[in-house]
């Protein structure tokens, strides 16, 4: 398997929409601006954001939310 990483804008004019509607729903302890490589978002089935963790939350803590949604997915960005 193989696939194409590419950089995209997650602050800014030219921001992703993918990363406009994740700020939106969830903004950060600073105001929505993602401030730092590994902001991670949680999404259940259903296109919902139901957390936001910083850069240095550990994945085995955002575990336990797991258990309380389903999961869709977990984004998980570095910049």
């Amino acid at each position: 398997m193989s696939f194409t990483v590419s950089q995209i804008n997650v602050n800014g004019k030219d921001t992703a929409p993918l990363f406009k509607y994740l700020k939106s729903q969830k903004g950060g302890f600073l105001g929505d601006g993602i401030k730092w490589n590994f902001t991670k978002f949680l999404v259940d089935k259903d296109g919902k954001v139901v957390g936001r963790y910083a850069p240095t939350t550990s994945p085995l803590k955002i575990e336990v939310g797991f258990s309380s949604c389903q999961l869709h997915c977990c984004i998980s960005l570095f910049h």
